[in-house]
């Protein structure tokens, strides 16, 4: 880990786990991707003082929420424009926080995908390195697919 800086909770994992890939222009998708959930959030990604421990990391339990289709109980929506554009910007911060940087959107995709609407996104699978709910080869072929 010689070299790696950043801050906590933006750092993407490659920087600290160098089996995962090396550092690229991928790293700095990650640490975007983090950032825009914390926007759309209002809250860090890791909040200790929440009521509920499945609340503690955001990343995760909007992705819950997104797969159940449940209500995403963000603060200061007051209708479905504000509503659509949260939803979108979580979709693709998700994608942003891929483990798998190939997985992770470039940000001219990232841009392109914000520039679209927000039912031509798919849910990213759960970034994480314990559960993943899909394939990671399956990551790429999602993601180009959002292109078209």
């Amino acid at each position: 880990m010689l070299g790696a800086r950043g801050t906590p909770g933006y750092i993407a994992p490659e920087l600290i786990m160098r089996n995962i890939g090396g550092v690229s222009h991928k790293s700095d998708v990650y640490s975007y991707g983090m950032m825009v959930l914390e926007m759309v959030g209002k809250r860090k990604n890791i909040e200790a003082a929440v009521d509920h421990t499945s609340e503690i990391y955001f990343p995760h339990w909007v992705h819950r929420r997104l797969e159940l289709q449940e209500e995403l109980g963000l603060h200061g929506i007051t209708n479905e424009d504000d509503e659509g554009i949260a939803k979108k910007m979580i979709v693709i911060g998700l994608w942003c926080i891929q483990i798998d940087p190939r997985a992770r959107p470039s940000m001219t995709q990232a841009i392109e995908m914000l520039k679209g609407s927000v039912e031509a996104l798919q849910i990213p699978p759960k970034p994480s390195l314990s559960s993943p709910s899909r394939s990671i080869a399956a990551c790429p072929r999602e993601l180009s697919s959002l292109q078209e």
